[in-house]
């Protein structure tokens, strides 16, 4: 990480939340016939944005939620809020720990009619070490697990954008604090870069989350650029960043005065947060692989586009694609 990255991460914070005013989302006509998922649905940014694109008419919305009961809350509140039919929403299971209910739920999506966008936004954000998967949580729920769900979705999103004619979105939230990441645990010449982020002794937990939104770059970058070279057919994966909001995904750091000030001062609402969001779920083509930040393209930081950055890239990603193997053998053969 250089000074120089830290700098524009911090600035881009500052500068989003002063001089930034983010244009509330707008639909269209075909929006009515589209459906949507959206991943970590009931709370934050998730149910904020579910709340937009339900007063955007989305003719099915599908709360992925790891509580039922929790997810019924929300369906209710958002309809009522909204006033569209109780058909317009249907809460699923998922729980992104758990590479079982990744494929559930992949299973019943494919037996939909069509697949428009998918706001894969359930993450984690913690400081201490543990295991999902036998993978560190972070690493595991925000990477492994998320690109699990995308590969599995890909045939149908590509199939639906084939019969449809809409090119279905596969969105990501992202952070500015990927241009604070600690490098050091991302060495392109170790013999293994995820054995190293699954090392206890050697983790970097405190900068851990940030890392994990590095990783999301690398690999959404590197699947934007294989398939579209593939014959398989069109799918848009973007990255965007709603820059710092008031949220329960830090509920380890919250308690501090400081991190209180901190948010007080910078923070954007979650409603304006999602926003970003919901751009990216129904941006266009030339998103494709891209990092969003205030609703417009932007280039991420120096490590990701550089020649060492690329270095990390290609062998993070090939990494990436074996542990996918593993899960599911034969997952590669979707791209």
């Amino acid at each position: 990480m250089s000074a120089f990255s830290a700098l524009y991460g911090v600035g881009s914070v500052i500068f989003s939340k002063i001089f930034v005013k983010l244009p509330v989302p707008s639909g269209n006509p075909e929006l009515s016939n589209q459906t949507i998922i959206v991943t970590g649905a009931n709370t934050g940014l998730g149910f904020e944005a579910c709340l937009h694109l339900s007063r955007l008419g989305v003719g099915k919305l599908i709360m992925a939620v790891r509580t039922i009961a929790k997810g019924d809350d929300a369906r209710k509140k958002i309809l009522d809020s909204t006033g569209r039919p109780e058909s317009s929403i249907e809460v699923w299971p998922i729980d992104m720990d758990s590479y079982d209910s990744i494929k559930s739920f992949a299973n019943r999506a494919s037996q939909l009619s069509r697949l428009d966008g998918v706001l894969a936004n359930a993450g984690v954000m913690t400081a201490n070490f543990s295991l999902s998967e036998h993978n560190e949580k972070n690493l595991n729920v925000n990477v492994i697990s998320t690109f699990l769900l995308y590969l599995l979705l890909l045939p149908k999103m590509r199939e639906s954008g084939q019969n449809t004619r809409h090119v279905c979105r596969y969105s990501i939230p992202n952070s500015a604090l990927h241009y604070v990441a600690p490098l050091a645990e991302l060495d392109p010449d170790s013999p293994s870069i995820i054995d190293r982020l699954n090392d206890p002794q050697k983790a970097n937990m405190a900068g851990r989350y940030a890392l994990s939104k590095l990783l999301v770059l690398y690999a959404v970058r590197e699947f934007a650029e294989r398939t579209s070279s593939s014959r398989k057919g069109t799918c848009i994966i973007n990255t965007p960043n709603p820059s710092f909001c008031k949220s329960n995904l830090a509920n380890e750091s919250q308690g501090s005065r400081g991190s209180k000030i901190f948010e007080k001062l910078l923070a954007r609402s979650t409603e304006e947060g999602s926003r970003v969001l919901v751009h990216g779920l129904l941006a266009g083509q030339e998103t494709n692989g891209q990092y969003l930040s205030n609703c417009h393209v932007e280039a991420p930081a120096y490590h990701v586009t550089g020649k060492r950055g690329q270095k990390v890239q290609k062998k993070f990603f090939g990494e990436l694609m074996a542990k996918l193997e593993e899960i599911q053998p034969g997952i590669s053969s979707n791209i």
